[in-house]
Parts: structure tokens; C-alpha cells; sequence
């Protein structure tokens, strides 16, 4: 029974260290056409397929983030090197947040970062991300087999076949308290606005409404003129 648990937990932490992330070296410096885009994401994050038939990215999710303007749209039906690295931030978050939710935290960052002059680039951020994110991975790796652990130690005077079972029941329920936590707590983020992501989408509508009025009195114009 120890020796099972204990293959467990090494099997866990051999999952744990294949998590990987794009580097940005490695995206093409040249747009790409969708085809070429589905193919590279399907390649570069083959390691995190939890089945063998998985398909990372699609042309209909991103149609769709188009659409859901959570993706800048391509320009003549070809995607740049920010439109990859939004794309993986999206396919990080949509396995935890809603698509509305994505949206709050996606769009600011666009808003701010996407094709812009700013001396910090969309690239420059996405690298920090991931550099802080693979700090996170020996202390991720401590807290997994402290709670398996607790979680065998919780069942430690049960005799029966049902010790095994109990051990890993309560495990998958300290995880799946830890992520209902974290979840909880960015969900509040978004919520209270604390990413700013409701201020720039009113002052996008404000934005479109004032060139909506443009376009009318434009018209109005050309009317009087043709009588």
C-alpha cells in the first residue's frame, strides 16, 4: 500500500515537471494564416493533452474569441506573434474561467498592450508570466504531497480496503478545495473590477457611440448637400 501511494505521488510530480509553456523564441516572427496557427499551438502544447485525440486550438475557438472579442481580428485572415500569445493565455484560462470571465482579464491587457508604442511589449509580459508561473512549480510540488499526506495520515486506523479509496477521495477533495479557493478569489477580481477591465469597456462604448453620431451627422451632411 505505502509503495502505491508512493508511486502515486512520483507519478504527480514526473506530471508536473512536463508543464511547459511556448517560448516566445519559438513563435514565428512572420503572420500566420490560420491553418499554420492551429497546427503550431497543436504541436507545441502536445504535452498537455490529457487524451490522445485532443485538439489544442481549432478554427472554430478561434473564430469565436474573434467573435467574443477576446482575439484582435487578423489582419488579412493572417494572426501576428501577439495574436499567438493572447491565444495561449486563453487556452490557460478557458480550463478554469468562464469565456466572460476570460474577457475581463484578456481584454484590458489588449486594450493597453496589443500593437501598441509602450516601451514594455505583450511579449515582455508574457515571458514574466511564465518565468514567476515555473517558480511556482517545487513549492506546487511540496503542497501536493503534503496533502497526500494528510490525506492517507486522515485514514491511517482503517483497516479495511477502504483505506486506499478514502486516501485518495479526501486528496481529490483537498485539490478541488484548493482550486474552488483560488478561483473564488479571482472571480472577486474580476467582479470588483479590480483589473479596470469595466472602465475601459464603457469607455469603448463611449468610443463607438461618439463615432456612431459622427457617422449620422456625416450623413445628414451629404443629404442636405445632394438637395
Amino acid at each position: 500500500m505505502e509503495r502505491e501511494h508512493a508511486d502515486l505521488i512520483k507519478d504527480i510530480i514526473a506530471k508536473l515537471k512536463l508543464i511547459d509553456y511556448i517560448n516566445p523564441e519559438d513563435i514565428p516572427n512572420i503572420d500566420l494564416y490560420m491553418d499554420q496557427v492551429t497546427r503550431f499551438m497543436d504541436e507545441h502544447l502536445s504535452s498537455l493533452k490529457r487524451f490522445e485525440d485532443d485538439k489544442m486550438l481549432t478554427k472554430t475557438m478561434i473564430n469565436n474569441y474573434t467573435k467574443n472579442n477576446l482575439l484582435p481580428s487578423p489582419d488579412k485572415k493572417k494572426y501576428s506573434k501577439e495574436h499567438m500569445l493572447l491565444l495561449i493565455y486563453i487556452y490557460y484560462f478557458k480550463n478554469v474561467l468562464s469565456i466572460g470571465d476570460i474577457q475581463h482579464i484578456i481584454n484590458p491587457l489588449t486594450d493597453k498592450f496589443f500593437d501598441s508604442n509602450k516601451s514594455i511589449k505583450l511579449q515582455d509580459i508574457y515571458s514574466e508570466t511564465f518565468r514567476l508561473e515555473k517558480q511556482q512549480i517545487d513549492g506546487m510540488t511540496k503542497d501536493i504531497v503534503k496533502k497526500y499526506t494528510q490525506a492517507a495520515n486522515s485514514y491511517a486506523d482503517v483497516e479495511s480496503e477502504d483505506k486506499e479509496f478514502l486516501t485518495r477521495f479526501s486528496f481529490v477533495c483537498l485539490m478541488c478545495f484548493d482550486i474552488y479557493i483560488k478561483k473564488t478569489i479571482v472571480e472577486k477580481m474580476i467582479d470588483s473590477d479590480l483589473l479596470g477591465s469595466k472602465k475601459d469597456s464603457d469607455k469603448t462604448d463611449n468610443q463607438s457611440d461618439k463615432k456612431k453620431k459622427e457617422k449620422v451627422k456625416e450623413k445628414a451632411k451629404d443629404k442636405d448637400k445632394s438637395k
